[in-house]
């Protein structure tokens, strides 16, 4: 078995171990014995981008099957054996990957790993929890047809990404869901699981044999390969257009965006910096929460942040307001995009936002739940274990004339794709 050691970002005892399997799989390590449990994380690209468009929500629909009866056991037998051991299993559909989640006791390890074999291997999408899971998809789907931020994220998106599978909803629609036949769950599974380009996280009470032990055990019969669709890269479209949608309500919700650097651009990071600045995912530090609540009272929250896709990445941002002010809400917050588009951050935002970024990434790993879903990510953008390390250190790196660098050529000129729910005044 083959290993290496990455110092965490805390410098405390978050230390990775890449292991290979006897069964040729790799999996990254953290040792944690302060509890009896062990926390697993896996991630295979795919995802809802591989869905066809009329039968949109498939993925999400398998994913949410995996569980409900696989092998020899019904839907019913198996969540018994899994509660008969206390194993918390469930599986997840994202726009570029299928994912999954085990966390159990080390007693019962054994056993887990059996029944991780099974759902991943033998799923049986058997006709009464397909109906069942189907019906709570478009339960949920029928409960946000009105809701503003539902319509307005789903319509922001289909303008755009048009023609490309990162403009249809990830959970589908009514129609689609309604299209999807057992055989589609099945070719979309045999399709897409596949032990070629497994991705496994496992921390916790175990040392590298047995982590090499588990992964063998719940993985290394899966197929070599899947036969996925290749996805094109999703050019951004509609920059500069605004789309209003009517709903009787007395808010507006406005959702905004542009395209952005890709992960592997020598600027992204740069980027994420000014864009943190600017819209901090809601942060109250943020340009857009001061100059759009704090000094306005426009909003009670306004956020901004990078999406970074397989194949496309973009800045998305957003507020609700009082109908009559939503007009001016967004005039604020597209004037301070451009204002940081055309002159960077000054000097005292560049270090608050430095010293956020950098401070707060532990808090990512103070759960071996969190550390799992942390390194499968890491393992999702195709990074080293070195990167627990290296991510800080480049962001201390970022300097006035980068992050302006970087933000010019994110932001350009400013220029936004906006969808605004509600019955606005000013647009």
């Amino acid at each position: 078995m083959q290993k290496h050691i990455a110092v965490s970002p805390a410098h405390s005892a978050v230390n990775v171990e890449v292991v290979t399997t006897p069964r040729g799989l790799k999996l990254w390590l953290v040792r944690s014995h302060a509890v009896p449990v062990v926390s697993l994380e896996f991630a295979m690209r795919g995802g809802a981008a591989q869905d066809p468009a009329a039968k949109a929500g498939l993925g999400s629909l398998m994913a949410g099957l995996l569980d409900e009866g696989a092998g020899e056991f019904d839907s019913q037998a198996f969540h018994r054996a899994l509660d008969e051991k206390a194993v918390e299993m469930s599986f997840h559909c994202d726009r570029d990957h299928w994912s999954g989640r085990l966390r159990t006791l080390v007693k019962n390890l054994d056993r887990a790993a059996e029944l991780l074999k099974l759902a991943v291997n033998a799923p049986r999408f058997d006709e009464e929890p397909f109906e069942r899971v189907r019906e709570h998809m478009n339960a949920r789907l029928r409960h946000l047809a009105n809701d503003p931020g539902s319509l307005a994220g789903r319509s922001w998106k289909a303008k755009a990404f048009p023609h490309h599978p990162y403009g249809l909803p990830a959970d589908g629609t009514l129609d689609t869901l309604a299209r999807i036949e057992r055989p589609d769950l099945v070719r979309s599974a045999k399709r897409g699981i596949a032990r070629g380009g497994l991705m496994v996280a496992v921390v916790g009470a175990i040392d590298e044999q047995g982590a090499a032990a588990l992964v063998d055990k719940a993985f290394a019969d899966l197929p070599a390969k899947g036969d996925l669709e290749a996805v094109a890269k999703a050019p951004f479209a509609s920059l500069g257009a605004i789309d209003l949608i009517d709903l009787d309500v007395p808010q507006s919700t406005i959702r905004f965006g542009r395209p952005a650097l890709a992960r592997d651009d020598p600027d992204y990071i740069p980027s994420v910096v000014a864009a943190h600045v600017l819209g901090g995912s809601g942060s109250m530090t943020s340009r857009l929460f001061r100059e759009v609540r704090e000094k306005r009272g426009l909003a009670y929250t306004v956020f901004g942040t990078f999406y970074a896709l397989e194949q496309g990445t973009y800045f998305y941002g957003g507020t609700t307001t009082k109908n009559e002010r939503a007009r001016e809400s967004f005039d604020v917050a597209q004037a301070e995009i451009r204002d940081v588009a055309l002159n960077g951050l000054s000097e005292e935002e560049l270090e608050k936002g430095k010293t956020y970024l950098i401070g707060s990434y532990p808090l990512r790993f103070d759960t071996s739940a969190k550390i799992a879903a942390q390194l499968t990510q890491i393992q999702l953008e195709r990074r080293a274990p070195e990167w627990l390390v290296e991510r800080n250190r480049t962001i201390a790196a970022v300097t006035l004339e980068s992050v302006r660098r970087a933000a010019h050529r994110a932001f350009g000129d400013g220029s936004l794709l906006t969808t605004v729910v509600g019955r606005p005044e000013g647009f």
